[in-house]
């Protein structure tokens, strides 16, 4: 027993400097990350991708990898075939993607999602580890190899219960896309799940191209620079920026109008293009990388399009800790934040104390809210530092972090998906509960959506004290009012063995009862005091509250900390009442078509 203890203390002791290792470990640079790319080429693909969508998105994959990562791509039918080699990512592999993507076409028989997954996993590319290996899967259909169902189901089970798990214990992250609802959405999503990754559902060559980029950017994060407007600023230490543009709704080929303005005012177009730049137009978006640009405002005239992105290479880099793909109020985001100059953190408080970080979320309807994390103290290891916990409702947001340091700006994007179930709903609730209130300067602005009055905390379990010989007897609960016994608890009591005894301390027992209900009657009212403390109305905010401090690590950081001016309210319509009368939220007409 003494040498458990002594190990238990050893391992306690070694927590802190775990911790601060593993913090570490998410702030440090980023490793070189492994993308395989895997693209169904299934008979089925003629009816779901006629136009072959399919080109031109595996080409923005090949142009948006950063020089140093690996990457290969992989096709699948009944067999499977290695398209582009695995290799270190290039000019010459980015080139022979490029042109070998017009090999993908729709002629295999069967869907062998399984054989591919299996053949793309192999370690030996990766010399015998899949750490930091991300798989970004294509496909239109359900495992199909097999005109027997039970030999598909057979298969299904395999890929889930044996090689999805040892790719998830090896450090591999799936990423499904389906370019059609006629896929087995559930299946594909449990891949996703299981291994931390995102799946999506395309539907046309926008939404395609969206996922594809949604997916890199969770496998390799880019660093890009905020557009604002159709303007960007480029600062000294930039090595090379990627312009993607997406084109308008109604934009095509044929009128699509695009021009790149350097801050000298020279002005480039795709047939214009200078000699350190590479100017690439395909169906939905252009993209343009220019090496050694001149530092000053860049501008794009031109329509561009909701998701365009300036991604630098520079080495002033902003390093964000991993969002993952889901959280909730019970497994929240602990963001950290920091900079790195030629490899090294950052923390001279000269350079933060003039940085301007704000966190900004935006759901799925538009809606957004902003927090500034860079108010108050400097933080001493440079580490800008909050969570995030609680979001009104279920669905998938865009984390967006920006930072502004005067001469230079810097932004990170990602996507992550809130479930208000996993605490049973209490989350939800709280969102829709969430009050509205202004802070001057920070200006704060909270949702109001339907409060609800705070449900009366259940009264305490109050056992009856009479008779404490038979504890092998049936408990019976009082649930009458306070003070006073309910007619079945009065029987059960009568119809117990020896109920003479508790007729002869009846006197006794009046005294124990109300004792009780004296102390129950306490317990309730704090109980309901507490209730309230933690189910803050409206108006108790509106009269006043104390200043939040956003730099306070362990402050659950929610929807509340917003400044929310553009959110509109969610609307009545979209609400209806369960029998329990809880509010639930259903997609707007938009949605459901």
């Amino acid at each position: 027993m003494r040498r458990f203890l002594m190990l238990a203390s050893c391992c306690l002791a070694l927590l802190p400097v775990w911790s601060q290792a593993q913090e570490a470990a998410e702030l440090a640079l980023p490793g070189q990350s492994d993308v395989r790319i895997v693209v169904d080429i299934s008979g089925s693909m003629k009816e779901n991708d006629p136009d072959n969508l399919r080109r031109p998105a595996v080409r923005l994959l090949a142009r948006m990898l950063p020089d140093g990562a690996s990457a290969g791509l992989w096709t699948f039918g009944q067999y499977v075939n290695m398209l582009v080699p695995h290799r270190e990512v290039t000019d010459q592999w980015r080139e022979q993607m490029v042109a070998r993507s017009e090999q993908i076409n729709s002629v295999a028989l069967r869907t062998n999602l399984g054989e591919a997954i299996d053949v793309a996993s192999d370690a030996y590319y990766s010399e015998g580890t899949l750490k930091n290996t991300h798989f970004i899967i294509l496909t239109d259909g359900k495992v199909d190899v097999s005109d027997t169902p039970s030999a598909n189901a057979a298969e299904e089970k395999r890929i889930l219960e044996t090689l999805l798990p040892r790719l998830v214990e090896q450090g591999a992250t799936l990423y499904p896309v389906a370019l059609s609802e006629q896929a087995d959405t559930e299946f594909l999503g449990q891949l996703a799940a299981d291994s931390g990754g995102h799946f999506q559902v395309a539907q046309n060559a926008t939404e395609l191209n969206f996922a594809f980029l949604t997916a890199l950017n969770a496998a390799v994060p880019q660093e890009q620079i905020p557009l604002k407007g159709n303007a960007f600023t480029v600062d000294q230490g930039v090595e090379e920026f990627t312009a993607l543009v997406f084109w308008g709704a109604q934009e095509t080929r044929e009128t699509r109008t695009l021009e790149l303005v350097r801050p000298d005012g020279q002005t480039y177009t795709l047939e214009r293009a200078a000699g350190n730049m590479r100017w690439a137009r395909e169906a939905g978006y252009d993209l343009m990388t220019v090496a050694e640009p001149m530092a000053g405002e860049w501008r794009i005239n031109g329509e561009l399009g909701n998701g365009s992105r300036v991604t630098v290479v520079s080495d002033l880099k902003m390093v964000v800790s991993p969002v993952p793909a889901r959280f909730s109020a019970e497994s929240p985001i602990s963001l950290k934040i920091a900079f790195f100059e030629e490899g090294e953190k950052v923390t001279n408080p000269e350079f933060l104390q003039v940085l301007d970080v704000q966190l900004k979320i935006t759901a799925e309807d538009g809606r957004s809210g902003t927090k500034t994390l860079s108010e108050g103290a400097v933080p001493e290891d440079g580490v800008f530092t909050d969570e995030i916990g609680q979001l009104p409702v279920s669905g998938q947001y865009l984390m967006e972090v920006h930072a502004d340091g005067k001469t230079f700006g810097r932004k990170f994007s990602a996507t992550a998906v809130f479930d208000a179930a996993v605490d049973g709903g209490a989350a939800e609730q709280a969102g829709r509960a969430a009050p509205v209130k202004q802070e001057e300067g920070n200006a704060i602005e909270e949702i109001v959506s339907a409060p609800k009055e705070p449900e009366v905390a259940p009264a305490p379990v109050i056992e009856n004290p009479i008779d404490t010989s038979m504890a092998e007897q049936p408990r019976v609960v009082d649930t009458a009012p306070l003070g006073e016994m309910s007619a079945s608890n009065q029987k059960a009591e009568l119809t117990r063995p020896n109920w003479w005894i508790a007729a002869g301390l009846g006197g006794l027992a009046a005294l124990v009862v109300g004792l009780l209900a004296v102390k129950t009657h306490r317990s309730r009212k704090a109980a309901l005091a507490r209730a309230a403390a933690e189910r803050e109305t409206v108006d108790d905010l509106q009269s006043g509250s104390p200043e939040r401090d956003s730099n306070h690590a362990e402050e659950s950081f929610g929807m509340a900390d917003f400044d929310l001016s553009d959110f509109d309210d969610f609307p009545e319509q979209n609400r209806t009442s369960t029998p329990t009368g809880d509010v639930t939220e259903e997609p707007a007409e938009s949605e459901k078509k």
